[in-house]
C-alpha cells in the first residue's frame, strides 16, 4: 500500500508507525490525507501481525487541522458537498476509534482544531510538554463540529465548553486534567515515553487488548461516529450563515471581521 500524505513503517514486533507527512503545512490534513488515513486504518485493522500503532506528525507539528486550501474547497460547495467532506473527516475518524489495535499518539508542537480530533481517537496520548493546542474555529464563525462528538466523548462536557466556543489556546497540562492526555514530558523524552507505553501493550494478550477496548467503548456509551449526519447538518448550517462567510473572507483577506473586538 502506496501513500503520499502519509507514512507507514511496521516493525518486527507488529508496532506500526503512521506518520502525518505535509511538514511544510503543519500536517494540516487535506482531502489526500484524510482519504490514505481512512485507508490505512482499514488496513491495519485487518492485520492479524499488527499489535500496536503510534500516530506522530513530521516536522514540527503534531497537526493544525484543516488545511486552508482544503478550506476554501468546502466554502465555494453547495449543501451536499460541504456535508460529504465533513462525512469524510468522520469516517476517517470513526475508523480510527474503533481500531482493534492500541493507538498511541505521540503529540509535539502543535495540535489545532482537526489534530485535537486525531487526538482523540487515540487511546493514550503522549504530548510534549510545550505543545500548544486551540479549537480556533469560532474564530471564523464555525464549529468544532466533526470532531466533537470524538472530543466530547473523551474530555467530557465540562471540559469542552471550556474551550469549544472561546477559541483560546489550552496546554498539555490541561488535557491531562480533561483526561485526553496520558502524560507530558520534555520533547528528549517523548520517544522513550511511547517506548514506555509500548512495552506494556507488547506484554498483553493482543485478543484481550482488542477486546478490551471494544468493552471500553461498549461501556461508554453511544459512538461517536453516530453523530456524524448531526454534526454534517450543523456545520452546513454554519457554513451557510452570513456571519461564517464574512468570517471566511476576513481571514483569507487577513481582514478583520466585524464581530472581532480585540486581537
Amino acid at each position: 500500500m502506496t501513500f503520499e500524505k502519509i507514512g507507514l513503517v511496521t516493525d518486527a514486533r507488529g508496532v506500526a508507525a503512521v506518520t502525518l507527512k505535509r511538514p511544510e503545512k503543519h500536517n494540516a490534513m487535506n482531502a489526500q490525507m484524510i482519504a490514505e488515513l481512512s485507508d490505512v486504518a482499514r488496513a491495519l485493522a485487518s492485520d492479524p501481525a499488527v499489535r500496536a500503532v503510534v500516530l506522530s506528525g513530521e516536522g514540527r507539528s503534531f497537526c493544525a487541522g484543516g488545511d486552508l486550501g482544503w478550506m476554501q474547497e468546502q466554502a465555494q460547495k453547495d449543501r451536499a458537498g460541504k456535508m460529504q467532506e465533513a462525512g469524510s473527516l468522520a469516517t476517517m475518524l470513526g475508523l480510527w476509534n474503533v481500531m482493534p489495535k492500541p493507538v498511541i499518539g505521540r503529540v509535539h508542537g502543535a495540535a489545532y482544531g482537526g489534530g485535537i480530533g486525531l487526538i482523540a481517537v487515540c487511546d493514550i496520548v503522549i504530548a510534549e510538554e510545550n505543545t500548544r493546542f486551540a479549537l480556533t474555529e469560532t474564530r471564523l464563525g464555525l464549529i468544532p463540529a466533526t470532531i466533537g462528538p470524538f472530543v466530547v466523548s473523551r474530555m467530557g462536557e465540562a471540559f469542552a465548553r471550556q474551550v469549544f466556543f472561546t477559541a483560546k489556546p489550552f496546554d498539555a497540562a490541561f488535557l491531562i486534567r480533561a483526561g485526553l492526555v496520558a502524560r507530558s514530558c520534555a520533547a528528549t523524552d517523548l520517544d522513550a515515553a511511547v517506548e514506555d507505553e509500548i512495552a506494556a501493550i507488547l506484554n498483553c494478550a493482543p485478543g484481550a487488548v482488542a477486546a478490551a477496548k471494544a468493552l471500553c467503548r461498549a461501556l461508554a456509551g453511544a459512538n461517536p461516529a453516530d453523530s456524524a449526519e448531526l454534526t454534517a447538518n450543523a456545520l452546513a448550517d454554519c457554513w451557510e450563515t452570513a456571519e461564517t462567510q464574512e468570517g471566511i473572507a476576513a481571514f483569507f483577506a487577513k481582514e478583520t471581521p466585524s464581530w472581532r473586538q480585540s486581537s
